[in-house]
């Protein structure tokens, strides 16, 4: 797990497949995904397969072209629309 952005309106952190058991096979696809915490309203979305890969190409862009806190805001406001869990702290 690697937190890749905080604000004070989002927390996203990127989940990695885990290393298979010793004795296991390597898995065909490791899969991976992307938790999207906005903080305004308490709610979460995890975004995982074709999302993930569509979350992964966007983090890839803003590499190659830092953007504006406000650009990535808007971008996170855009999957955060999709949030349905509230968050629940354990």
């Amino acid at each position: 797990m690697q937190m890749l952005y905080d604000s004070d309106s989002f927390v996203v952190v990127h989940m990695q497949a885990n290393a298979p058991a010793e004795g296991e096979p390597e898995p065909r696809i490791a899969r991976h995904g992307f938790e999207i915490v906005d903080k305004r309203t308490n709610r979460e979305v995890y975004l995982d397969g074709s999302w993930a890969d569509a979350f992964q190409r966007q983090i890839n862009a803003w590499q190659l072209n830092t953007p504006t806190q406000e650009e990535v805001e808007e971008t996170l406001d855009g999957y955060a629309e999709l949030a349905q869990n509230p968050l629940v702290m354990h």
